[in-house]
């Protein structure tokens, strides 16, 4: 008895010409649940999973896209660059480390701000890029942040920061850890002109970030499953000598335990900014007039 299908030649023999093979980019494959989408769905939805809802990171320029109205937007500082202070070197030298990155990534350094109209309401926003040396916090990082809230009090506009980082950047060391304080000085200054400032922490937001200006909001609020804390979890794990709790240091962790306001779906986020900075519109702040000397 033969068998139904025979092959008659080894081999593919297709020509190449005639191959159709799927380009590169189409599809999008979701790191959780498995499920496959076209890309353009996936931009479609903002970079998150239509059946899971688990956000990819994105950089700056696409928050500022469809936070800002017609994604028109103003830059700020935009051409700042790294010095390199203490002559650090690694595998390479700082300075070499950071034009390499500037050339792979196009950026010039972990942070962009901008200004812009979000639904018809005036805003500053300053949003970090985790692919530039991790999102890691360094003078410039720090100084683009202070001036984008000088921008923000200057012109009486509600500040918006964006937070993911792997925490202070190792190659400024004191530098980098004077930014904790210098950012912090300046949100207070923000709080006493009476201008609100909001802050979205998203996957990751760690060390010295979010123990400066990332905790510091009105309202503290974050992407769903975004990794929030200070040390990682395997370094605590190692200090306490205990095995941690099941999603210790998600998002959702830290909100049932007090360090968040709320969580925001990244689809969502326009509209609920909308109605935060409705709600807390600028106070206008009476300033006291001098005393006049007594005679």
């Amino acid at each position: 008895m033969s068998s139904w299908f025979k092959r008659k030649e080894k081999g593919i023999v297709t020509p190449t010409e005639q191959k159709k093979e799927t380009p590169d980019g189409l599809w999008y494959k979701c790191p959780e649940c498995k499920t496959v989408a076209t890309m353009a769905e996936h931009k479609r939805l903002l970079a998150t999973c239509g059946n899971c809802g688990h956000h990819d990171r994105i950089d700056a320029a696409d928050y500022f896209d469809f936070l800002f109205d017609n994604h028109q937007y103003q830059e700020l500082d935009a051409d700042m660059h790294s010095a390199d202070p203490l002559g650090f070197v690694d595998t390479k030298a700082y300075p070499q480390r950071v034009a390499a990155t500037e050339k792979s990534t196009g950026l010039k350094d972990a942070v962009r701000s901008a200004h812009g109209q979000l639904n018809g309401l005036g805003l500053v926003v300053a949003a970090m890029d985790f692919k530039f040396i991790g999102g890691s916090m360094g003078s410039v990082v720090g100084e683009k942040i202070a001036r984008a809230i000088d921008y923000a009090r200057q012109n009486r506009l509600p500040f918006l920061m964006i937070s993911r980082s792997g925490g202070a950047r190792m190659m400024e060391a004191g530098f980098s850890l004077m930014q904790m304080a210098k950012t912090s000085a300046k949100l207070a200054l923000l709080s006493e002109a009476g201008l609100p400032y909001i802050s979205l922490l998203t996957d990751p937001t760690t060390g010295g970030v979010t123990a400066s200006f990332a905790m510091l909001g009105d309202f503290n609020i974050a992407e769903p499953g975004a990794l929030i804390g200070f040390a990682g979890p395997r370094v605590i794990k190692e200090t306490i000598g205990k095995d941690l709790p099941k999603g210790f240091q998600s998002a959702e962790f830290v909100l049932e335990h007090g360090f968040l306001d709320f969580i925001v779906d990244r689809k969502e986020l326009k509209q609920k900014l909308t109605e935060l900075l409705t709600m807390l519109k600028p106070v206008e702040v009476a300033v006291p007039e001098a005393a006049t000397s007594v005679r």
